[in-house]
């Protein structure tokens, strides 16, 4: 999470145990001298932002300038290219020969004409796709604190967000509704609810919270019990929840869960700690089965390289991805296999492709990196990374890092993307389904309030869209439909759907997202603007 968060959190468990003790002190309840300054901590600090009663022309911060050009040399010439080209309909090699497919028009004629003899393949259904990436806002809901987590079920049913008002709510995404259907308050909160996972049964969800107690992750049931499940009657969706703790140390007061994901049998938990080691957790025995000391700080995020559950990749504070096999582990002595370096600042997200080759790290660096782990880092990069932490320094750090434009020594990564913004908090970026996209896309969340996606082929925005007031720190893709949902420190949950836009129209009917500039554009619809109005007038 970064030293700024941890000195904070220290703060606040201190303030916790001295007013559970009542031994604070008259001088611990004066209030600051310093007004001005004691604001702007708060201010620096998200606890705090300025809103605008004319919510027409609130554009937030001002973005700082971006000076970099994507290089693709590494990149086109990488397997990488050839196997997202091929998932998204880019080549076809079976049809090399035919008309060129220009658009959804042409595309259909060719149809017809017996070009297609057995309908669209799957690269066919997701050029369409992505013809329509989503670039309008609606507001899906509202949370009196900060929103830290918003992920789909692996089946796109059901989605569950986090916030720090201690609330766990539910979707149903089934249909498309979005209709609430549960909300529950998590146990030991004390900052907030830090992450959540879904088990591949879609039956259970787990989450890790921060707090001045919290030393477990907390299991909850969402569906009928199985064998692992501490319930053993059938219980429904309706039914009272049931959360059950889970006890992954015996000691130590500061202990946070930064990231959590289910094996994918789902009889495993493995979690990254403030402590910088790694957490296996078996549910079948309900005990902490390994420990690996994996970072010299914070691990910030860890996911399975695939569904073997056999390959870990975790990130942390020390600016360093590391890869782990536990086939061939000594748990005595745990060592990873191999390094994967090149970022300048801490590891704030890792996302896996899924085919136990490729991944994506997004950075306090300000950069989202793609990665090859059968080409690992050398031992020449093994400088430390200062630990900034994801507090205000980070801003001010902001336009000089958009600047950079060399790699760091041993920096093996494949390609580069920036452009978004990230402070704060531990801002996440992911691929987009393979599905419906054939993963063209990585889409991360922004400290401006934006949601960016890129095109991982080329480096540069497909879409660059506005619609918070402040930092988007989780962003979650739908697996089978063009809507990408958006969780947010101004409360709100946002939904993001294709809408066509006549003035961007690109001749064939269709929008032409790279035509438009988002940045520029007015960045708060109509359905936002409600929204602020609402809640001002609630407050």
């Amino acid at each position: 999470m970064g030293a700024y968060n941890s000195r904070r959190m220290a703060d606040e468990d201190s303030n916790m145990s001295q007013s559970e003790t009542g031994s604070e002190s008259d001088s611990d309840l004066e209030m600051p001298r310093n007004y001005a300054h004691f604001l702007q901590s708060l201010i620096s600090s998200g606890q705090v932002h300025i809103m605008t009663n004319d919510y027409d022309n609130y554009y937030g911060p001002s973005l700082p300038k971006i000076n970099h050009k994507p290089n693709t040399s590494t990149l086109d010439s990488s397997e990488f290219s050839f196997l997202t080209k091929q998932a998204s309909g880019l080549m076809d090699l079976r049809k090399k020969d035919f008309v060129r497919e220009r658009n959804v028009t042409r595309m259909l004629q060719n149809r017809e004409r017996g070009m297609h003899a057995q309908g669209f393949s799957r690269g066919n259904k997701c050029k369409i796709f992505n013809r329509y990436i989503p670039n309008e806002m609606s507001v899906l809901g509202e949370c009196t604190g900060k929103v830290f987590c918003g992920i789909f079920s692996p089946d796109g049913n059901c989605f569950v967000t986090a916030s720090q008002d201690r609330h766990i709510r539910l979707y149903n995404s089934g249909d498309g509704s979005y209709k609430l259907f549960k909300s529950l308050r998590a146990r030991d909160v004390g900052w907030s609810i830090i992450d959540v996972a879904f088990s591949r049964d879609q039956q259970h969800f787990v989450y890790s919270t921060w707090s001045s107690s919290c030393k477990f992750l907390l299991v909850y049931s969402i569906g009928v019990s199985y064998e692992l499940c501490i319930a053993v009657h059938v219980c429904s969706v309706d039914s009272d929840n049931h959360q059950e703790p889970l006890s992954l140390v015996n000691s130590g007061r500061r202990f946070c869960v930064f990231s959590i994901v289910y094996s994918s049998d789902s009889r495993e938990l493995l979690s990254g700690a403030n402590d910088g080691c790694l957490y296996i957790y078996d549910l079948t025995t309900r005990s902490s089965v390994l420990k690996i000391p994996a970072h010299e700080y914070d691990v910030n995020s860890v996911v399975f390289a695939d569904d073997s559950s056999h390959i870990i990749y975790s990130g942390g504070d020390d600016g360093l991805i590391k890869v782990w096999d536990r086939r061939t582990m000594d748990e005595s002595s745990p060592k990873s296999v191999g390094v994967l370096a090149g970022h300048m600042d801490g590891i704030t997200f890792i996302d896996s492709r899924g085919d136990g080759r490729h991944l994506i790290s997004n950075s306090k660096d300000q950069s989202i990196k793609l990665w090859d782990v059968r080409v690992f880092s050398g031992g020449a990069r093994r400088r430390k990374i200062p630990q900034s932490g994801a507090g205000p320094d980070v801003g001010l750090q902001v336009a000089g890092m958009y600047s950079s434009r060399t790699k760091l020594e041993g920096d093996t990564s494949i390609m580069t993307y920036r452009g978004h913004v990230v402070i704060k908090t531990l801002v996440r970026c992911r691929f987009s389904p393979a599905e419906t996209t054939g993963q063209r896309y990585i889409y991360t969340g922004c400290g401006m309030g934006r949601v960016i996606v890129y095109d991982a082929l080329t480096g540069k925005m497909k879409g660059d869209i506005n619609g918070h007031v402040a930092c988007v720190r989780d962003v979650s893709w739908h697996p089978t439909r063009n809507e990408i949902l958006s969780s947010s420190w101004d409360g709100m949950v946002g939904k993001w759907y294709y809408t066509r836009d006549e003035a961007a129209d690109d001749g064939d009917g269709l929008l032409g997202l790279d035509k438009l500039d988002y940045v520029n554009s007015p960045p708060l619809r109509r359905s936002l603007r409600l929204a602020l109005k609402k809640r001002k007038e609630t407050t």
